[in-house]
């Protein structure tokens, strides 16, 4: 099924409905409500209301609501586990310790390459992590367990592996028709008897008539 199918209601079901929006919207802007206050940062979400970011005078309005706070740790947004682990299972994804507060990521962060004798990496973006972890963020935990996701994985698999075996086969094929060639090829002697036999042969001394059998008349 395309886009909106059964699949995606299904992944749809497996988290809150407020995941997905909070992963897609942006914190640290001016309030439009509020921009004449120094505390017009935006940096709340409504998990009941779902509306967009929030600044701590748009609180007022929501009272008796589940509102949790986003921070910053160079320039990603990340939330404490203290906070999220209490309404997400956020089991799998790497946490770290900021400020003395341990938090996770809410979205991967590009990382060029891993580093030198990295053995684990993020399901997903393939940013290095700890052992015992499978992604970097919520975002790649949402992505990475989706039934889409695994099923595209499923289907590199399979892919690789036709490759390895078919390219394993034409040099086995390469090498199997090489040998038939040199087993009816006549055999070549060694470049350095070649040029030893031609060698005696230019020095050998000519063999001439002794003068004991030439005959002089007179």
């Amino acid at each position: 099924m395309g886009a909106g199918g059964p699949e995606e209601d299904d992944d749809d079901n497996r988290w809150p409905k407020w995941l997905r929006p909070l992963l897609k919207e942006s914190f640290f802007v001016q309030c439009k409500l509020h921009a004449d206050s120094h505390k017009s940062e935006c940096n709340m979400y409504c998990m009941d209301c779902m509306n967009g970011a929030l600044c701590s005078l748009c609180l007022a309005y929501h009272k008796d609501h589940h509102a949790i706070q986003i921070r910053r740790s160079s320039y990603h947004d990340v939330i404490r586990v203290s906070e999220i682990q209490k309404v997400l299972d956020i089991s799998g994804v790497q946490t770290y310790v900021i400020n003395s507060a341990r938090v996770v990521f809410l979205n991967e962060r590009p990382q060029p390459r891993p580093g030198k004798g990295v053995t684990n990496t993020c399901d997903v973006c393939e940013r290095s992590l700890l052992d015992s972890f499978r992604f970097c963020s919520l975002g790649c935990k949402l992505a990475g367990t989706s039934k889409n996701f695994q099923k595209k994985k499923k289907q590199q698999a399979v892919m690789k592996s036709d490759s390895e075996d078919s390219y394993s086969s034409s040099r086995h094929g390469r090498y199997k028709n090489n040998d038939k060639e040199r087993s009816f090829s006549p055999s070549t002697p060694p470049p350095t008897l070649v040029r030893y036999q031609t060698a005696k042969r230019r020095k050998g001394i000519p063999h001439r008539a002794p003068f004991g059998g030439l005959t002089i008349e007179y």
